[in-house]
């Protein structure tokens, strides 16, 4: 249930913050460049996201040419989702948050974060998880014709 609370006050919490920063702005700039402003960081962001995501891909691909596995760029890749549609929606707040998911130096840490936090988690849960059978001999088998 935190995870449904969380989601709760995040759809009743911002479009309040948002209301409030598009008041308030366009109090100081007024309407025109206020919408302007938004319709701006709107194409930017698109922008930023067909950039950072065809760069993002381009490692990918050259991880698995290596192959290695491709594991930050596979949480990268919907960090850059969620950046994206952040910078769609209309309002500052959310553009503030759009564009640290597309900036690159952020988006790493977010992904480092997000790769110790759970990824590691979910391996160690996994590892514990795994039964311990004394029954069980570890061995390799052959078959040979005589």
């Amino acid at each position: 249930m935190r995870f449904f609370h969380i989601v709760l006050l995040f759809f009743l919490i911002v479009p309040f913050v948002e209301i409030y920063l598009l008041l308030k702005i366009g109090a100081i700039v007024g309407a025109a460049a206020t919408i302007a402003l938004v319709v701006f960081t709107a194409v930017l962001g698109a922008w930023m996201l067909r950039q950072q995501g065809f760069a993002t891909f381009q490692r990918f691909k050259n991880s698995l040419d290596r192959g290695e596995i491709p594991a930050r760029e596979m949480i990268e890749g919907p960090i850059l989702l969620v950046g994206g549609a952040l910078l769609l929606t209309p309002g500052f707040f959310t553009d503030i948050v759009g564009f640290a998911c597309l900036i690159p130096a952020t988006r790493s840490k977010i992904a480092a974060f997000l790769i110790e936090k759970y990824m590691l988690t979910v391996n160690e849960q996994v590892h514990r998880q795994t039964p311990k059978d004394s029954n069980v001999i570890e061995g390799e088998f052959r078959k040979e014709d005589d």
